[in-house]
């Protein structure tokens, strides 16, 4: 007879092994190593909370202890791979397979070793696209997450970081895995419950913290004149006339310059209350001039931001809050929400070619994608309108019926000509492909394709591909914001004219924007200690920013 009930029996053999190291449900700190050896099984699928910022790094430092010899070959499915210990367990051979989104701090290390054959890859996904195989066919038999507390029941809160956790653990949970949590400690009452304690089966006390990057802080001092140049750009060029209300930005200093303008070049155009007033977006600091300055109506974010607590308990009435005052991000939802629920999305890259493909791959770093592909993507399933998705529609496809014209999302890839090290922007052919080919990849790491993205801006001007009619057309705009690279040394200059005559190209001049009034006399606050200031003292800046 067929036992339907094998996972929940295998669940709790494994709760009664690591039953020995606890008291109740709380592991001895000390005895982690011993305690994770009992209950992880080779072979298996394990997530180790990894998120953009917030890291289950105790535990993670603890899984790379365990002997290979013991536990090995398993199959790590984590949305980021940010701490060294990430990838140490391939380098001891306790894990062997990998599933992941996002590798920034680690990208040229697993570049070398998926180069080196260390790194069995199963594929570099989107956020959503990873959450959403947990539930389907990458569903973690173990799972270890972080908290900021939990009590003796294993009840959970995650404070402002909640992120990808209450997902994680729902699809381990729920199927029969394990889920372990570290918290910073163990309290009879916690401030609110996040994750309830019947999906909780062990909680390590490692009595401090987990590990918080500080991903999205910009200096306003390292903006420069360039980047505000292109912050006008988008601004009047691409703000106004969609009259984007809904949006998400990326992380960089091009999109942080953008957000620094609002209160001073774009009040000048007088666009307060009509852009920008609803954000899928972590709590960007750069903000804040915009927020205190009545821009802001609402803000759902993916994480937190380091030094921010204080600030967005404040503004309550901007971010969502939980009923002890401090933030209640989801990493999942807010990559709906941006998908779905916003009508642009502004980001960088690394690399860009002539049909549009861009990829923040190279031949020594893989950094992975994170939420770009979705946030930069066309969804084809929404069905309700906007006047920015609506007007990009329609100069995509002006001759179908308007009430059968799909509308558009606006996706923009803004970036210098030259980057880092004189790097070009713009290239024949992406590093991607050549990675695909080394590796034998079954397709090559795109970030966004190029059919989805809608827009380009450089310090050139704004190249608009939805009013392109050809491939021809679509070469030759792209040629035209890219300056004095190979690629935009090499445009036909009648087609350039052309181009400009329609609209399709627009260059500063075009806007009315004179490139040498770019300076930073534009910017809301131009350090962080002005931003501090403009938060009325209740953004605490991480120790690294500050200088005075």
């Amino acid at each position: 007879m067929k036992v339907w009930y094998t996972k929940r029996l295998n669940r709790e053999a494994r709760i009664a092994a690591g039953a020995r190291f606890a008291d109740g449900k709380v592991v001895s700190l000390g005895r982690l190593r011993e305690f994770l050896g009992c209950v992880v099984h080779s072979g298996e699928r394990v997530c180790v909370e990894g998120d953009n910022q917030k890291q289950a790094d105790v535990l993670a430092r603890a899984l790379a202890n365990l002997d290979p010899l013991q536990v090995h070959d398993l199959h790590m499915i984590q949305s980021g791979v940010i701490l060294p210990e990430h990838l140490d367990v391939f380098d001891k051979g306790i894990a062997r397979r990998l599933d992941y989104s996002y590798s920034g701090p680690q990208s040229a290390r697993i570049a070398r070793m998926l180069q080196n054959g260390k790194i069995e890859l199963g594929a570099i996904h989107t956020y959503l696209e990873l959450y959403a195989r947990y539930f389907i066919d990458l569903t973690p038999q173990v799972a270890m997450i972080a908290a900021v507390s939990a009590d003796r029941y294993g009840n959970l809160y995650t404070g402002p970081n909640t992120e990808g956790t209450p997902t994680i653990v729902e699809a381990t949970s729920c199927s029969g895995g394990l889920v372990i949590a570290q918290v910073g400690e163990v309290v009879d009452r916690v401030p609110r419950v996040d994750i309830p304690g019947d999906q909780v089966h062990f909680v390590v006390d490692v009595r401090k913290p987990f590990y918080v990057e500080p991903l999205f802080t910009r200096d306003p001092a390292a903006i420069t004149e360039t980047q505000i140049l292109m912050a006008m750009l988008v601004i009047k060029g691409l703000y106004m006339p969609y009259g984007i209300r809904r949006l998400n930005h990326g992380i960089g200093f091009n999109t942080a310059a953008i957000e620094l303008l609002l209160p001073t070049f774009g009040k000048k155009l007088g666009l307060k209350g009509k852009v920008c007033t609803h954000w899928a977006l972590n709590p960007h600091p750069t903000l804040i001039p915009a927020i205190e300055a009545g821009w802001v109506e609402q803000i759902h974010c993916f994480g937190s931001e380091v030094g921010m607590n204080d600030y967005i308990a404040a503004r309550s009435d901007v971010y969502f809050t939980g009923a002890d005052g401090s933030l209640r991000s989801n990493r999942a939802l807010c990559q709906v929400a941006g998908l779905y629920a916003c009508d642009l999305f502004i980001g960088s890259t690394l690399q860009i070619d002539l049909a549009g493909h861009s990829s923040t791959v190279t031949t020594t770093r893989i950094a992975g994608f994170g939420g770009a592909p979705n946030m930069g993507s066309d969804p084809r399933g929404r069905r309700h309108a906007s006047q920015a998705w609506l007007m990009a529609g329609a100069e995509a496809d002006p001759d179908s019926p308007p009430a059968l014209r799909r509308g558009r999302k606006l996706v923009v890839q803004i970036g210098e000509t030259f980057g880092d090290k004189n790097a070009p922007l713009f290239v024949e052919r992406l590093d991607a492909i050549a990675l695909a080919e080394k590796l034998s990849l079954d397709i090559a790491p795109i970030m966004i394709y190029g059919d989805d993205v809608t827009h380009i801006v450089t310090e050139q001007g704004i190249a608009n591909l939805l009013l392109c009619r050809s491939n021809e057309e679509r070469e030759q705009a792209i040629r035209g914001v890219a300056g004095y690279t190979e690629i935009g040394r090499r445009r036909n200059a009648t087609m350039f004219h052309m181009l400009r005559q329609r609209g399709v190209i627009r260059t500063p001049e075009d806007l009315g924007i004179d490139p040498l009034a770019a300076d930073r006399r534009w910017l809301a606050a131009r350090s962080i200690k002005e931003l501090t200031l403009a938060s009325g003292g209740l953004y605490r800046a991480p120790s690294k920013f500050r200088n005075w």
